[in-house]
């Protein structure tokens, strides 16, 4: 580690420890020179912050692949034994991973692209001046402003505290807020959730305590999703089946049927190949990718590629209210005063109010527009607005000497409960509105906070208590235009909406009926609910909002509806929403949101617009309904060339098939059609146990398709001979198993469209080409001879095509989405 004035000389991963740095860094930040310096002695967060694989990661992942090694050997040997038709594989195969190498760069450039829009700036104070840099701008020795929501971005020593509240939970585990004093350490990784100050940066780049968790969490994966594990267990069965039929394979080409050793090794390489389904996993790429390029126009970034698939398997989505279903800002609709208070100096009172807090939430934000501060009073105290607490506080010194101490937030948090100003606050509520209380404070400030402290940040009893209520101020909120078309997506397509918002449950509900929510009416008092999971998965089952919900009872509500088996979606903005977001199976964060939320959540929405939620959802369902399509079409491939190896292996008999002719047959029924399939719209809800629904009906579909081919082919054999029997054998063979893979596409690409309709006439016009033009007849070494075997290749295949229809149809009657 490298030494110097600034440098704790702990592990790089201990807890940051208090260093002594210079007095003038500690008030007015770094000079200009000062930078410089630090940035020449390389003394800078150099922390590479990546949202994708690098371009050496894609090129070595899509190339250096278990099954391309095998194909690569296979085709250099075909090279030097075969003609050149039996090397097409080859080139398919090279021609594929080039178009999955530069769809996923595609990806790659549009999710940088997007990183580089949502990365949040911290404000550093050089040279006496605030601003905002990159966060690799930083150096040691930076003064860092804090604010409500802002991340800790690297390690160091608090020099600034106004009511400074810390959240350490996602290094520690520990829920509850540090209060931090000048001299505290400060952790990266942690955020401010309420308070402001500001801390000296004393590691920065690889030492500091969270950067390599800050690492990893931002960078794109490919990996941990049911859909990719799924398709790796299949190819180790794959494999495992691969072995011993291949060796059996080689065993009966070369040694029992003595033939011209060429076309030997052409027909055993023949029968290895497409036991391979190498295309899978590059259409499972492809699909991916074009999925973050999709959602990547809509300014929606996915900082986690599996977060897509996600989605598209949940089916409850709790949404917070403010910042999701409504805008962010706020108008003040009016002041209702109580007690016989004052206008005018309850107005004075809200402007002194509004500017004792250098960076004021939505509702403080709209009050500082409508009153602006004339009264010259001076702030002597500030008590942040919490979440936990619901209220925010100031005292002042008046213009003519007096003191006075004021609250401002939640009337039922405020207020006694039966106190008579709350039937007001309900009446307004239940118009919709928002309602915040201002009180004048019985006590001090000060005694409050030492009293919070010392009950670890708990509720401050002692200033609410005998404060006396002067106004309530009523707030309009303005609803998002696309909530209401969202929330009604979301009810078609059976995904249950849960409003858990921190605001008073009647206007919760309020804005939720406004919206169409289903079950607005019986909103739930978060303050009732129960603690035991159980009974608390109960409530959130039967109601769909609920308000004045604590940032822990989030988390918890989170953990209820997993519990029952639910894969849950969060979305939010707030600091409140980030434990949440965090233990959620998928966490949603508008752009807009603080930089906290931004950093735990798997999808950020750049354009703020929950109408994108539909888009991710419909996305990540067309990349699963597809790749399940295109999974069973290859499948069904590699279960038929193996039953095909093994049968003639046991009968001892040439192998049918040269690899040019299984080359033609996955091109036209399985590569071209997969490709299209993959990328097509899909509404399907996705179902669980990937694996489990494409071996069912892969496996019984690619029996009756080699057993319908080895039929033909040994009825072929018997009917043919002297010269070029064998390759009407193969005509024969090879037309049967066209038409029983061509039914098994014609199923997959169900439900019909015009598109899907002329993609498989198209495939068959194709294969009818070959088998009429005399030069592509030449090409494919197809011909048929006679009329009597193929239209007994065609009997065949069709009763097997009506016995792969009512597999098919069994196992969606028996095993409904399952």
């Amino acid at each position: 580690m490298t030494q110097g004035p600034y440098i704790d000389a702990g592990s790089e991963l201990d807890p940051v420890h208090p260093v002594e740095l210079p007095q003038p860094a500690r008030a007015t930040g770094l000079s200009t020179a000062e930078v410089a310096e630090r940035v020449a002695r390389g003394e800078v967060n150099d922390v590479p912050v990546r949202s994708s694989r690098s371009t050496a990661d894609i090129v070595r992942g899509n190339v250096f692949t278990r099954f391309n090694a095998i194909i690569g050997v296979l085709w250099v040997i075909m090279l030097f034994v075969a003609p050149v038709q039996d090397s097409l594989f080859g080139y398919v195969i090279i021609a594929n991973t080039g178009i999955g190498i530069i769809q996923e760069h595609r990806a790659k450039k549009t999710l940088d692209g997007l990183a580089v829009i949502g990365e949040a700036k911290p404000t550093v104070r050089r040279d006496g001046t605030a601003g905002e840099v990159s966060t690799s701008d930083l150096v040691l020795g930076d003064l860092i402003e804090l604010g409500p929501g802002d991340k800790v971005v690297v390690d160091g020593e608090t020099v600034e505290a106004d009511g400074l509240e810390i959240d350490e939970s996602l290094l520690t585990g520990e829920a509850d807020p540090v209060h931090k004093k000048p001299g505290d350490p400060m952790m990266s990784g942690s955020f401010v959730v309420a308070g402001g100050g500001a801390f000296t940066a004393t590691r920065v780049g690889r030492e500091a305590y969270a950067a390599q968790l800050a690492d990893e969490a931002s960078r794109f994966t490919l990996v941990h999703s049911e859909l990719r594990s799924g398709i790796s267990t299949i190819l180790k069965y794959v494999t495992w089946m691969m072995v011993p039929t291949a060796a059996g394979l080689i065993i009966s080409q070369l040694v029992h049927e003595r033939h011209d050793l060429k076309d030997s090794i052409a027909r055993t390489v023949g029968g290895i190949t497409p036991m391979i389904p190498e295309g899978l996993v590059l259409l499972t790429s492809i699909a991916f990718a074009i999925g973050v390029i999709r959602l990547g126009r809509k300014q929606c970034l996915v900082q986690e590629l599996p977060a897509i698939e996600g989605l598209a398997r949940v089916d409850v989505v709790c949404l917070d209210k403010t910042g999701t279903l409504t805008e962010g800002g706020m108008n003040v609709t009016g002041l209702r005063m109580l007690g016989g208070a004052d206008e005018a100096y309850v107005r004075q009172v809200l402007g002194a109010f509004g500017a004792s807090d250098p960076r004021p939430n939505a509702s403080l934000q709209a009050i500082v527009d409508a009153y602006p501060d004339t009264s010259g009073w001076r702030c002597t105290r500030a008590l942040p607005f919490s979440s936990a607490r619901k209220y925010s506080g100031a005292a002042f010194g008046e213009g003519d000497g007096e003191s006075s101490a004021w609250l401002l937030g939640a009337p039922d948090v405020l207020l006694p409960e039966g106190d008579p100003a709350l039937q007001e606050v309900g009446r307004l509520n239940e118009e919709g509105l928002r309602v915040l209380l201002l009180a004048q404070a019985a006590g001090s400030l000060d005694d409050g906070e030492a009293h919070a402290e010392e009950d670890g940040g708990g509720d401050l009893r002692k200033v609410v208590a005998g404060a006396q209520p002067t106004a309530l101020v009523v707030l309009e909120q303005r609803l998002r235009p696309e909530a209401a078309d969202t929330l009604a997506y979301f009810a078609d397509q059976d995904v249950a909406a849960k409003v858990i918002s921190g605001d008073n449950a009647v206007s919760v509900g309020a804005v939720a009926a406004k919206l169409g929510l289903a079950g607005a009416a019986d909103t739930i008092d978060a303050r009732q609910l129960p603690t035991d999971q159980e009974e608390m998965a109960d409530s959130l089952d039967s109601h769909s909002v609920f308000g004045r919900v604590s940032p822990q009872q989030k988390r918890d509500m989170v953990a209820a509806l997993q519990s029952r088996g639910h894969t849950v979606a969060m979305t939010g903005d707030g600091v409140n929403d980030v434990l949440a977001l965090k233990d959620a199976d998928i966490g949603v964060s508008m752009g807009s949101g603080s930089e906290a939320t931004r950093a735990v959540a798997q999808i950020v929405l750049l354009n703020n617009s929950f109408a994108t939620l539909p888009s991710v959802v419909a996305e990540g369902r067309r990349v699963i309904g597809n790749v399940t399509r295109v999974a069973t079409l290859f499948l069904v491939k590699t279960v038929y060339s193996v039953l095909l190896a093994i049968l003639v292996s046991c009968f001892q008999i040439q192998y049918p098939f040269l690899p040019r002719h299984l080359t033609m047959l996955s091109t036209l029924t399985i590569g071209i059609p997969a490709f299209f399939l993959a990328l097509a719209p899909n509404k399907e809800r996705a179902k669980p146990h990937f694996v489990r629904r494409v071996l069912r009906y892969s496996v019984p579909c690619g029996i009756i398709a080699a057993v319908a081919t080895f039929v033909a082919y040994m009825i072929a054999r018997h009917y043919y001979v002297g010269a070029g029997s064998l390759d009407a054998e193969t005509s024969v063979a090879t037309l049967t198993l066209f038409l029983v893979s061509m039914w098994v596409l014609a199923i997959i690409a169900r439900p019909y469209t015009w598109w899907r309709v002329c993609l498989v006439l198209a495939m068959a016009g194709a294969f009818l080409l070959v088998m009429v033009v005399p030069a592509l007849q030449h090409f494919f070494a197809l011909k048929l001879v006679g009329a009597a075997m193929p239209w007994t290749g065609v009997g065949i295949a069709v009763v097997a095509s009506a016995g792969i229809e009512v597999v098919w149809r069994w196992v969606d009657r028996h095993h409904p989405g399952r």
